[in-house]
């Protein structure tokens, strides 16, 4: 009998599925079955769940599947192995190898495997990057996000210590909102002059999620005189708050908006968290870097992480 076990996802394994990623060391509130499908119709998930030979759930491995490609997983921004306190790395080595013949039977002949940037991780969970290595995976693409470690943030910049002085003598405030609808019109605005682009989710998709997991999604906006200038939806898991979006109005960008909702995130709302993270600031499969972008992003005081992608061929 193999040291472990590798079955796909079935329904009739949600709650152990969701147990374990409750007491994972690496997991991620977007890693409950919840969140996963609520875009389940744009993938077909391909998840595994990882046993010991007594039966217990050691691993699980939130994934989709296009083709002859195993990719972990389409629809979230990171995945891999999610583990607990009582994963080895000899362990992990044993479940790659398990992994590797059940793509074979399956007829996947590649995996695309992203990795969780540390931050996010409880306890160090890096097991999964020394499997890769030694199964010949090859590092493909690396975005860069840009963090904060809160507990000992560097000053501003002097540009945006500016803008916030600027916004708080215009007089807007800054509140919880929970207009989705309007914060991603604003956001498509945005992004359709500026970028040719729109945003992954809707507004009744962020809807949804927030009432899903309440807990964890929230948004914040700047207003004045009732009008939306700028705001962010934010993903708190465990100690690390994430910007999903960023956006600012063209009058918004006049007087501050943005950087005074982010002022408020870093110095009010989220000062027991260990990380902000405001998320990439590159395109072309992490080849162009948004100079202006990451620019604002570390004139708050954020510094590089980066997210890892690895091909490994069957």
């Amino acid at each position: 009998m193999n040291e472990v076990n590798i079955v796909l996802y079935d329904d009739k394994y949600r709650d152990a599925w969701n147990s374990f990623i409750k007491i994972s060391k690496n997991g991620h509130f977007f890693f409950y079955r919840e969140y996963m499908e609520y875009h389940a119709d744009r993938f077909n998930d391909f998840s595994m769940l990882c046993f010991d030979r007594k039966g217990n759930v050691i691993a699980v491995i939130p994934a989709s599947k296009d083709g002859d490609v195993l990719i972990s997983h389409g629809g979230l921004t990171f995945g891999g192995v999610i583990s607990d306190e009582k994963m080895s790395t000899e362990k992990m080595l044993a479940i790659f190898s398990e992994l590797i013949s059940i793509c074979k039977f399956n007829g996947i002949r590649k995996i695309l495997y992203k990795c969780i940037p540390y931050i996010y991780s409880r306890y160090p969970s890096e097991e999964d990057r020394y499997a890769l290595f030694i199964n010949g995976a090859k590092l493909i693409r690396r975005d860069v996000s840009t963090a904060i470690c809160l507990p000992c943030r560097y000053k501003y910049k002097k540009l945006r210590k500016r803008m916030i002085s600027k916004a708080h003598k215009s007089g807007m405030n800054v509140r919880e909102s929970n207009d989705y609808i309007s914060f991603i019109n604003l956001v498509n605005g945005v992004l359709e002059k500026y970028h040719d682009t729109s945003a992954v989710h809707s507004g009744e998709e962020l809807e949804l999620l927030a009432s899903r997991f309440p807990d964890n999604i929230h948004l914040y906006i700047a207003e004045s005189d009732g009008d939306m200038l700028a705001g962010t939806v934010v993903f708190e898991n465990n100690d690390v708050v994430h910007t999903q979006y960023l956006a600012n109005s063209d009058a918004g960008r006049d007087v501050g908006a943005l950087d005074l909702v982010i002022d408020y995130l870093i110095t009010e709302k989220y000062t027991g968290y260990a990380y902000l993270d405001f998320g990439i600031s590159n395109e072309q499969q992490g080849r162009y870097l948004n100079k202006g972008l990451i620019e604002q992003k570390e004139g708050f005081g954020g510094r590089a992480i980066v997210h890892d992608f690895y091909e490994l061929n069957i």
